[in-house]
């Protein structure tokens, strides 16, 4: 395992597909050494699907088959990774190493779980093409590593992306969600933030990536949704344990994720030819993670006095299979008997090497203490010589850090320096208000200490392989802890961080209904209400009998805000986070689609309306009942009866697939769809929402007059427009009158559903429906009221 740094992905993809549209998906995690799975039909010309799933988990490398298998009209896998990822290091493997049948013996035999937890005997036959896509993606790993991983550590999970909502990569950056739109433009002193940075306060690499994880793909699933909710009460009403948590969280180290992992694999067998300088790089990164997998345990207890009297179930679980388990205390154990109890994981370069090299007790291998002796001697010499050369030389503020890549060196300040460096001074570089340099005799202790230290980290790896193989057999327990930590990380330090920085309540909790409404109350923009003091709260309501919501404005009224805002409230409500809303009641999400923007798109030679047309056509072929589709006009970039035709004909479409939509338009004429459906609600929009259609007289022509155009062209502009409205209303009329019963008895199943789901007492419900009955007199009505009164 090659130790990376930072928030850089560890994913190595596997991809292949066949005639039928299926595209086979491994993603090989190597920092947490899990598999995860998938098989799909792209319903996309394009990909889509692929390409959100490549967004997601943002590869290092993808390998590939040298055949391309798409059928006419798809660009194939291998062009897509050509055309969108070409900085990705891309692999071709040979078709026969796509061997479905050998990728499900691997996962048989690496897999944490037992083969009939994994369903492999219900989908081995069915999801072939992952299976051959994780059988060349685990042959890469072994063959490009050098490494074998462990029987019964893998975790692997099948289809994980499709049981959480999907967002397609293009809602991801309409909506913000890890960049902000036109950063690069803006540049990096924008104040304005993405959703993924304003949440960004984990403290570990483990928590930072499952931040990003959930919202990209946030859950379905309502009972781990409210499980983090619980958790969220809990933290926000007992600040002794929100504060305790933060704290202990603090003691565990930062890569804990990450090391854990590297007890996964097993290194090739030591042998003579293969040591060397970098098999002594692999040992210090073996040694280092015991060291850190030491200070993890040692921090356990800690956590287990924390949690003790939690009650939500989320942090009761955690404390009964993890701070219970008696398990990790043997690990623990094992670790004393060889390691010396006095090592901690250092962060400072030199002081890192020291523990690496003094990790395993004194008296287990004569060789190693050897080694360490010509270690210290080796450190103690290059002190030395640095006070020599400060009395020799008058240089008393002369410094001697340590950097891993070229070991000591000389740091000098510039004005301790009189005319030039004696000439024994070699490599001068500068370095702000200070010299960077070197001498020959610092060069040859250099090496020689670094030669010591190796011989040290090979000696050591010899002494631990008895305590590797017995952590190695309990390794799901480090992947359980792993887990653990990284969800911690991010329920404590992101959510409950966010929250606790926000006033009283302007933070919820929202509720769930299996296929209830869609209400907000009181809703503001989770990134913009920081910047914009004055920001203006907005409320929401879908219903099945209201599932569509058009809304009109004038330009720069806020609707594309409104939109955003209410997609950003749904994601942090489903990853398990409050929302920022007085209240809010939700049905779960499987998808979310936008229509945002009128850019032309180059890369796919697409002007701005061709743009528009395939992102619509992906939500018309990929929409389910319980997807929430977000349009911010529609049908702009063509001719205008063109455009009206379009925008009307998708508003048709979507409304009777029961998905929850919100339609923001200019075109004042889709006002008269809720004439005749009684499922469209009118909406306008200028800062605030507010019920039916507000016409601003003439907004295009006011603007037309304040640009200057002659006043006879504006008067015969207003006598066109005069006349176009007068039929409009006329028809609108007409409309009226022909669906009014179908409106009104629509209304009253809104008003009944709504009362379904209800969470008032039975006596507030009658008198609802009593009131609903005398509101609605009419004996078809009074009769619907009758028969629904069981509600």
């Amino acid at each position: 395992m090659e130790k990376d740094g930072g928030e850089r992905s560890s994913f190595v993809v596997g991809l292949i597909e066949n005639r039928a549209k299926e595209v086979g998906v491994a993603a090989f995690d190597l920092r947490l050494a899990s598999l995860h799975l998938s098989q799909f039909i792209e319903t996309s010309s394009s990909y889509q699907n692929t390409k959100t799933l490549l967004h997601f988990y943002d590869p290092l490398v993808i390998i590939v088959t040298p055949n391309k298998l798409a059928p006419d009209g798809m660009v194939g896998v291998s062009d897509l990774v050509d055309r969108f990822y070409a900085t990705v290091k891309k692999v071709v493997m040979a078709r026969g190493c796509f061997d479905d049948t050998k990728g499900a013996v691997l996962i048989k035999n690496l897999a944490a779980k037992e083969p009939s937890a994994l369903g492999l005997d219900s989908y081995y036959k069915q999801y072939y093409l992952c299976l051959a896509a994780a059988a060349a993606t685990i042959k890469w790993i072994e063959a490009e590593k050098g490494l074998i991983i462990t029987n019964r550590s893998l975790s692997v999970t099948f289809n994980g992306s499709f049981d959480h909502m999907n967002i397609d990569a293009t809602s991801v950056q309409n909506l913000e969600i890890i960049e902000p739109l036109y950063s690069s433009l803006w540049g990096t002193s924008n104040k304005k933030q993405s959703l993924f940075h304003m949440l960004k306060t984990t403290k570990t690499i483990g928590g930072t990536r499952l931040l990003r994880a959930n919202i990209l793909q946030p859950l379905k699933d309502i009972e781990t949704i409210n499980a983090r909710l619980d958790c969220l009460d809990e933290l926000m009403s007992n600040e002794q344990l929100f504060f305790g948590l933060s704290q202990v969280l603090r003691k565990f180290p930062k890569e804990t994720d990450r090391v854990l992992c590297h007890f996964c694999f097993k290194p090739k067998k030591i042998t003579n030819e293969v040591l060397g300088v970098d098999y002594a790089r692999k040992s210090q990164i073996l040694i280092s993670s015991i060291i850190l997998l030491k200070t993890a345990l040692d921090a356990l207890p800690l956590l287990s006095k924390v949690l003790k009297d939690a009650k939500s179930f989320l942090l009761a679980n955690i404390y009964k299979s993890v701070c219970e388990n008696e398990k990790y205390a043997s690990i623990k154990k094992r670790i004393g008997e060889v390691i010396d109890e006095d090592v901690l994981h250092a962060r400072v370069p030199f002081v890192a090497r020291t523990q690496q090299c003094f990790a395993v007790k004194a008296g287990i291998d004569g060789l190693l203490d050897l080694a360490r002796r010509s270690f210290c001697d080796t450190s103690e010499a290059i002190h030395n010589l640095a006070n020599k050369y400060r009395e020799d030389f008058k240089l008393p503020n002369l410094k001697l850090p340590f950097n891993n890549r070229q070991g000591f060196y000389y740091s000098i300040p510039q004005k301790d320096v009189q005319g030039k460096l004696p000439s024994k001074f070699i490599q001068v570089l500068k370095h702000g208000n200070n010299i960077h340099c070197s001498t020959l005799e610092l060069a040859s202790l250099n090496v020689r200490n670094k030669s010591a230290a190796a011989e040290c980290y090979i000696r050591t790896e010899v002494c631990l392989e008895a305590l590797l193989d017995a952590i190695r057999e309990d390794v799901s327990l480090l992947t359980l802890l792993a887990e653990v930590l990284c969800l911690l990380d991010m329920i404590v330090n992101s959510f409950a961080h966010t929250i606790s920085t926000k006033p009283v309540d302007r933070y919820t909790r929202p509720e769930f209904t299996d296929n209830g409404p869609m209400a907000i109350d009181a809703g503001r923009h989770p990134i913009l209400e920081s910047i914009h003091n004055d920001f203006i709260p907005n409320n929401l309501f879908l219903s099945e009998a209201s599932n569509m919501v058009i809304i009109m404005g004038p330009n720069m009224s806020g609707k594309s805000t409104y939109l955003q805002q209410v997609c950003l409230i749904v994601i942090l409500a489903q990853i398990g986070c409050y929302v920022p809303a007085h209240f809010s009641t939700l049905r779960v999400v499987d998808r979310i689609f936008t229509r945002m923007g009128a850019v032309d798109n180059l890369e796919s030679n697409s002007s701005t309306f061709m743009t528009e047309m395939k992102e619509t056509a992906f939500v018309t072929q990929n929409v389910s009942e319980r997807s929430l589709i977000v349009m911010d006009e529609l049908g702009r970039a063509t001719s205008s009866s063109d455009g009206f035709a379009i925008a009307w004909s998708c508003c048709e479409y979507l409304l009777p697939q029961k998905a929850y939509t919100i339609f923001a338009t200019h075109m004042e004429n889709l006002s008269e769809l809720a004439t005749i459906y009684p499922n469209v609600k009118i909406l306008h929009f200028q800062h605030q929402l507010k019920d039916g259609p507000r016409r601003v007289p003439h907004y295009g022509i006011l603007l037309a007059e304040v640009a200057g155009l002659p006043s006879s062209v504006i008067e015969t502009a207003r006598s066109i427009t005069y006349r176009i409205t007068e039929k409009e209303v006329k028809r609108m009329e007409i409309n009226y009158m022909q669906y009014h019963p179908v409106q009104m008895a629509y209304r009253v199943a809104q008003r009944l559903i709504c009362l379904k789901y209800s969470s008032q007492d039975e006596d507030s419900i009658r008198q609802a429906l009593q009131d609903l009955k005398e509101q609605y007199a009419d004996g078809s009505i009074g009769l619907a009221i009758k028969h629904n009164s069981v509600l």
